[in-house]
């Protein structure tokens, strides 16, 4: 579970025409399918006029839960699995979605989501050319992005009182965690933890506030 994998850095996005046709690749980091699948989701509302809006990600996921949409590959010997998704959102089948799923499998990203916008400018493209287009599309947008190692984290949600927020927040800056804090009727973090340190940082915080923290 504490392997490292390859995902870009941040959201980012390509921009190119060909004949006419206005190509846009955003590419962003997930952290998980639900992640990736509301990150699709945004790009097809912020593009709706859009002609196409192909989709790909390849997420990695614990358990072995599966989907009539995906490819689920055994690939560790940690009980984690490689959700894979793509789809043509219309364009001949082949001709787009695997193309875009492709250079992130040969780039070998995880955590990694795509979406690959374009406007018909006129002029087909001819399957070859659409294959082209796309898998362009993700790549520039994976360059502009960059690329990094990490390793596998999950979101650890906290909720205390205020007489205890203070000695959570000073162990979240301690460590160096990732957080967002929400200042309310009482407090809560989302916190950004590496999965090998996650039972360990409950159990600091269990103790730090004498178990006087809802953790999730």
């Amino acid at each position: 579970m504490s392997r490292t994998y390859l995902t870009v850095s941040e959201p980012a996005t390509a921009e190119f025409v060909v004949q006419g046709s206005e190509f846009i690749g955003h590419v962003r980091p997930v952290d998980s399918v639900d992640a990736a699948e509301a990150f699709v989701d945004a790009v097809g509302e912020e593009y709706a006029d859009a002609t196409h809006n192909v989709p790909a990600y390849r997420v990695r996921v614990g358990g072995t839960n599966s989907s009539t949409n995906a490819a689920d590959e055994d690939a560790t010997a940690g009980n984690t699995f490689l959700r894979e998704y793509s789809s043509d959102d219309g364009e001949p089948s082949g001709s787009a979605g695997k193309p875009a799923l492709n250079v992130l499998a040969q780039q070998e990203l995880e955590n990694c989501a795509v979406v690959v916008t374009r406007y018909y400018g006129g002029t087909n493209l001819g399957i070859g050319g659409l294959v082209r287009a796309y898998s362009r599309a993700v790549k520039e947008a994976v360059e502009e992005a960059g690329i990094v190692e990490e390793r596998p984290h999950e979101t650890v949600s906290i909720g205390v009182e205020y007489d205890d927020s203070g000695t959570v927040r000073s162990i979240l800056e301690s460590e160096g965690y990732e957080f967002d804090a929400a200042y309310q009727a009482s407090v809560s973090f989302e916190v950004r933890v590496p999965l090998a340190e996650a039972d360990a940082f409950r159990d600091r915080l269990r103790s730090a506030t004498s178990g006087r923290v809802d953790l999730e």
